[in-house]
């Protein structure tokens, strides 16, 4: 069964449907494993939570 966990800021549902649907997608292709046992986990942090460049990515 595998396992993906993607870290990033917050986003839509819509987006976060989307980006579910094709990260499965890929997996099914590349793996040739069912749909049914990939298992994708979201991970939002918001700006003031992390940073890039010395600075928090509210700050930018």
């Amino acid at each position: 069964m595998p396992i993906v966990t993607i870290q990033q800021g917050p986003r839509e549902v819509e987006q976060k449907r989307e980006l579910v649907e094709r990260v499965t997608e890929a997996f099914v292709t590349a793996l040739g494993c069912p749909a049914e046992s990939v298992m994708v986990w979201i991970q939002e942090y918001p700006g003031e939570n992390w940073g890039k460049a010395g600075k928090l990515i509210a700050d930018l």
